[in-house]
């Protein structure tokens, strides 16, 4: 006789910035995997047409039968952003605005498609109202789907549009592969966000897909920089990256300042800007995962009570914002902090330029404005708890250099 356990509290302690051979990213991303799969179950069936539910229906028989022979396999499927992304934005379909018939066709073609990408689709599946573009990250690849289509057939590694078949290749021409960074995230020339136009940064209008006027060269070796100084000096936060983000979407070049972007419904996706400066590609890669993986937490709870009203005077943005937001903007910064620090401490060329120290107190002291406004007026849930306890321990380790 087996006895049921309950899962363990819910008490991430180093969120923010990882102690050596942590597991707490690890463990959360499993856990917001675990509601994908039960939001799988949930879909919202009611509001679909009958081709589209009929195709769903298709990938529904292949999640049964995966999730009593290969649950990994489907586990794994879900956790890729170009799938998560059409689940999390099924939640609120249609009264977001979003067509739940686009949604689900979508979500059919491409969760089958990343499964015959990796050799894990059982058998032969065949849909009938196939969407415009699949887009398969396991395989790097697009299936464009011309009007008028009327069956796509899947199997494993290989896809046929009425009859037409051809193999799944990598499109280099859409993906960039990041050669310093070969099991984490590639450079996206494509992107099935279909929430990517929504924008709450005040200074940005959208996220449309915008190398900027720079070559996909210049990206690389930017993005490939920035990977290699944050393994550098915070390696346990760069595993984390390796982990959690499988794509960064470029959204333009800005010589002045980053505007990256990320979304709770898109976790595995950064939505980055290019700048000609290491350390503000730096900055903005830590920044953006971060949101990522908070966006994870955010998947299993509210972390505060008091998250959404009423307003307070953020530490990064012109606009005053929920507490929500100041927690993500310290949640952020923090491990920014913590890698300048690094770099002191390990006396990296440039640390000891008076631009580099002063930013380095430009970010302490935002952090410190932030996280007490976050720990007077926060109410914490028992999860919240350990992460304002976590920004509340760090908040009095930089202190020493407030007044450096």
């Amino acid at each position: 006789m087996t006895t049921r356990r309950d899962p363990p509290t819910l008490a991430p302690r180093d969120l923010t910035i990882p102690a050596p051979g942590s597991t707490t990213a690890r463990d959360v991303l499993s856990r917001a995997i675990r509601r994908l799969l039960g939001d799988l179950r949930r879909a919202p069936l009611q509001h679909a047409s009958a081709r589209a539910r009929a195709d769903f229906s298709v990938f529904a028989r292949v999640a049964g039968a995966l999730a009593r022979s290969d649950p990994g396999a489907l586990a794994s499927v879900v956790r890729r952003p170009t799938v998560g992304v059409l689940i999390r934005c099924l939640r609120s379909a249609p009264g977001n605005g979003l067509h739940v018939d686009a949604l689900l066709r979508e979500l059919a073609a491409t969760a089958c498609l990343e499964l015959a990408a990796v050799g894990a689709l059982p058998g032969v599946v065949e849909l009938r109202a196939p969407p415009r573009r699949v887009v398969s990250l396991a395989a790097r690849c697009v299936v464009d789907v011309p009007d008028g289509a009327r069956a796509l057939r899947i199997r494993d590694g290989w896809v046929s549009i009425d009859g037409d078949e051809r193999p799944l290749r990598e499109d280099a021409a859409r993906f960039v592969a990041l050669t310093s960074s070969p099991g984490g995230p590639v450079l996206a020339l494509v992107d099935n966000n279909p929430i990517s136009d929504f924008e709450a940064h005040p200074d940005k209008q959208g996220n449309a897909l915008d190398l900027g006027g720079r070559s996909r060269d210049e990206w690389r070796a930017s993005l490939e920089a920035a990977l290699a100084h944050i393994g550098r000096f915070m390696p346990a936060l760069r595993g984390e990256i390796e982990l959690i983000v499988h794509q960064i979407i470029p959204v333009g070049y800005d010589a002045h300042a980053h505007l990256s972007a990320s979304y709770q419904e898109d976790i595995g996706t950064l939505y980055m800007t290019l700048h000609p400066r290491l350390m503000t590609m730096v900055e903005a890669v830590i920044h953006e995962f971060s949101h990522n993986k908070i966006n994870a937490l955010f998947e299993l709870d509210a972390v505060l009570h008091n998250a959404f009203h009423p307003l307070y005077k953020s530490p990064v943005r012109p606009d005053p914002r929920p507490l929500h937001g100041v927690l993500l903007a310290v949640h952020a910064f923090q491990p920014v902090a913590r890698l300048y620090e690094r770099m002191i401490e390990e006396r990296a060329p440039g640390s000891d330029h008076p631009d580099f120290r002063r930013r380095f107190q430009t970010i302490v002291r935002g952090n410190h404005e932030g996280a007490s406004v976050l720990l007077e007026h926060g109410q914490p849930t028992e999860a919240g708890a350990a992460v304002l306890d976590e920004i509340r321990r760090w908040d009095e380790h930089f202190a020493i250099y407030d007044d450096a």
